[in-house]
């Protein structure tokens, strides 16, 4: 009996000690930018941030895509990824059938770059989906067959989207109204909200919030600012630079970035080894 009560004791205590050493641990910081921030910058931004963000196409309003072919340097400084992909406008969608022919052509586009930049299957692209409010149904049927590729090409699928209430749109939640339309498709949610409160400002806090506390409970990263800062969001933020951005601490006001915080180090689970 003895022995019993010090094995169950010890198991106690090993389970307590790793509860507690997930509540401080249990979230990540992290960045994303449309530009690659350039090899030689990538050992000093580690001290910082646990992962990256990592486009797979033009960036949105940017004419080539300059993360393409820097993978393995990025894995090899020690980063997890955001894989990201961006997606199409309302305006290029028109109707729903051209919106589906065009989600599933992008799929495809996306698993392609994926696989070429050397990201493991099951890997999580995110759909950049910059247009927030009230998804209409031709952005719906794009999102949709956009997800449903992904997932055929053995990649999982996630989205980048607001988690802000859209005053203008009967307070909808961009994410929520993705979900509840989503049937039984599995897709993981990266929110921005980058009004404050919830968000923290350009904080770059060792210890980040729950993305939870995005205002989308489901969501699993948090994009909490943005550079440049968005004045009519996030006015009442504090700790930009100057310049309006969110600059590296210690690295000059041409790295800036924007600040997410993750429930892992690897939230696209991008790493090879």
């Amino acid at each position: 009996m003895n022995c019993f009560l010090r094995l169950l004791v010890g198991v106690v205590l090993l389970a307590l000690a790793a509860a507690y050493g997930q509540d401080q641990s249990a979230f990540y910081l992290g960045f994303d930018r449309n530009g690659y921030p350039g090899d030689a910058n990538l050992k000093t931004l580690h001290q910082t941030f646990a992962y990256t963000g990592y486009w797979l196409n033009n960036p949105p309003g940017e004419k080539t895509n300059t993360w393409a072919g820097h993978r393995a340097a990025v894995e090899s400084a020690g980063f997890g990824f955001l894989v990201l992909f961006n997606g199409r406008l309302d305006a290029q969608l028109k109707t729903v059938s051209r919106a589906t022919r065009l989600g599933q052509a992008d799929a495809h586009a996306a698993a392609t770059a994926a696989r070429r930049e050397g990201f493991p299957a099951a890997t999580i692209i995110f759909l950049d989906q910059e247009q927030g409010g009230r998804m209409l149904p031709e952005q719906k049927a794009y999102i949709y067959a956009w997800v449903d590729g992904i997932t055929a090409a053995g990649f999982r699928a996630g989205i980048y989207c607001s988690g802000i209430l859209a005053a203008d749109d009967d307070n909808v939640v961009t994410a929520e109204d993705i979900r509840q339309s989503a049937g039984s498709r599995a897709i993981v949610y990266w929110a921005i909200n980058d009004a404050c409160p919830p968000a923290p400002g350009c904080e770059f806090s060792q210890h980040p919030l729950d993305p939870g506390h995005s205002g989308v409970r489901i969501a699993e990263v948090w994009q909490f600012a943005q550079s440049p800062q968005r004045k009519d969001v996030a006015g009442r933020c504090s700790n930009y630079g100057r310049d309006g951005n969110c600059d590296v601490p210690g690295m000059g006001s041409e790295l800036y970035v924007d600040l997410n915080t993750a429930t892992s180090a690897d939230p696209s689970h991008g790493r090879t080894h």
